[in-house]
């Protein structure tokens, strides 16, 4: 019965991953992926090696209650930093279950006469090791999400010669693990482990995070598949592996969209400080001519345009300017203005954090395209307005080999009839790299607060 359920959940959660992929069925796909918990936790529950249904029970109530509080309190804004935390809890898991079944292996029916068979090892090391690399991890990436610690890369001096060091120091642990089971050597592991974490993140600059919190979701998961050979749980296994699976093709698709190796993201450094040169050409930027509006300029020339393209970022989810974007793009279709959205697949802090936002207001899906499928059209568009959204946008991208996101594939906002950007001010991106955009002649910018410029131009614009 217990193997029957297992089945059923597991054809749920490859389901839900399935919703998953398209704003249309996300939420569909969601209910499904929860009654698969569901029914997991119930299988579970039937087992034989559960004697108690107490401890269970409260674990449940605990951890249910938790997750409850969490999902009301947070912001949209905030769901980056909430799936690095979720994601150095699962880490930690992986290790405390390791852990316990290194002390008591009868309990877990892994031992044979006392000793522990030389493949439990290996899983519970790699399960271990995996673990704590992704529980320090994502407590760094949780930081520079939060604010919490610089989102610029922190690096010194053989760096990069230390973390190979490190990893291969755990490959070499494990064999020595494996070989003699020592407790004193799974402590090592632990410890390399946490270490190796921080030093692997803290290197990597904040506009490479939304591929970091899809790696380290992967890796996630295939500690949760690692622990679950410990635990001799299918499940678990397949659960650890789907997530694992669906983690590393999206940090692939989203190494992609930035125009980045993996390994370039781990080594690269992108989102430092761009030294003497970047700072001489911000200085030279500041010398440059450029076009300041207000909402009714803003509101004259969309209403007076026929087509209009929004591009989102950080900005418009930091000021939580989504709903007041749409009514704003509400007004324009009613006066008979075609209204779409060009999305980037790194905009915002994690795959799909526009695409989430702009769902919350209730935009139609039909009117958010994706980077490849909107990006010819800028040149036939009246007008683009960008709102928070800089690096994505930024013509250096394509124009200057000398420029750190050089090669970065961006949205062609500049060839619109005109540009109007929304921002606080006109210093750089999460990047640190200068937008020559913001001095183009076609481009007027909007310095403000994302909300409270879109809710002036909305004003404006009914006022005609």
């Amino acid at each position: 019965m217990t193997g029957f359920i297992y089945i059923v959940a597991a054809v749920c959660f490859i389901m839900a991953l399935r919703g998953l992929s398209h704003p249309k069925s996300a939420r569909q796909g969601l209910y499904i992926g929860m009654a698969g918990m569901a029914a997991a936790i119930f299988a579970t529950m039937l087992g034989e090696q559960v004697e108690s249904y107490i401890l269970p029970v409260i674990a449940i109530a605990i951890g249910g209650s938790a997750g409850a509080f969490i999902a009301k309190k947070v912001d949209m804004t905030q769901l980056p930093q909430l799936m690095a935390a979720f994601h150095s809890l699962v880490g930690l898991a992986a290790v405390f279950v390791a852990l316990g079944a290194f002390i008591n292996p009868s309990a877990f029916g892994i031992s044979s006469g006392g000793e522990i068979a030389w493949t439990s090892l290996l899983e519970m090391a790699l399960g271990t090791a995996i673990g704590a690399v992704t529980f320090t991890g994502s407590v760094i990436a949780f930081g520079k999400l939060q604010g919490l610690i610089s989102g610029k890369p922190v690096v010194f001096k053989g760096q990069h010669a230390l973390n190979a060091g490190m990893g291969v120091a755990l490959v070499l642990l494990t064999a020595l693990f494996c070989a003699t089971g020592s407790g004193f050597i799974l402590f090592l592991i632990i410890m390399l482990g946490f270490t190796l974490g921080v030093t692997m993140i803290i290197p990597i600059g904040g506009a490479d995070m939304p591929v970091i919190v899809s790696m380290l979701n992967s890796y996630s998961g295939w500690a949760a598949a690692g622990i679950g050979f410990t635990l001799a749980n299918t499940l678990l296994i397949i659960v650890g592996a789907l997530v694992g699976a669906s983690g590393a093709i999206l940090s692939y698709i989203m190494c992609k969209g930035m125009n980045r190796s993996f390994l370039n993201v781990i080594l690269g450094g992108f989102g430092a400080e761009s030294g003497e040169g970047g700072a001489a050409a911000a200085g030279a930027d500041e010398d440059r001519p450029v076009k300041i509006g207000s909402a009714e300029d803003a509101a004259y020339i969309m209403k007076s345009a026929s087509s209009v393209i929004i591009v989102p970022g950080y900005g418009m989810a930091v000021a939580q300017a989504q709903h007041v974007l749409r009514e704003m793009a509400d007004v324009l279709k009613a006066e008979g203005v075609n209204v779409r959205y060009a999305i980037h697949p790194v905009a915002g802090r994690m795959p799909g954090h526009m695409n989430v936002l702009l769902a919350e207001a209730n935009v139609p899906y039909e009117e958010v395209l994706e980077l490849e499928d909107i990006n010819r059209d800028f040149a036939q568009t009246d007008v683009t307005f960008v709102i928070g959204a800089n690096d994505i946008t930024n013509p250096a991208a394509k124009t200057d080999p000398t420029s750190p996101i050089y090669g970065m594939p961006v949205l062609d906002v500049e060839k619109s009839g005109t540009v109007l950007f929304v921002k606080r001010s006109l210093g750089t991106g999460y990047a640190g790299v200068s937008n020559p955009l913001f001095y183009n002649d076609n481009t007027m910018m909007l310095l403000d607060d994302a909300k409270k410029m879109c809710e002036s131009i909305v004003k404006a614009l009914e006022e005609d």
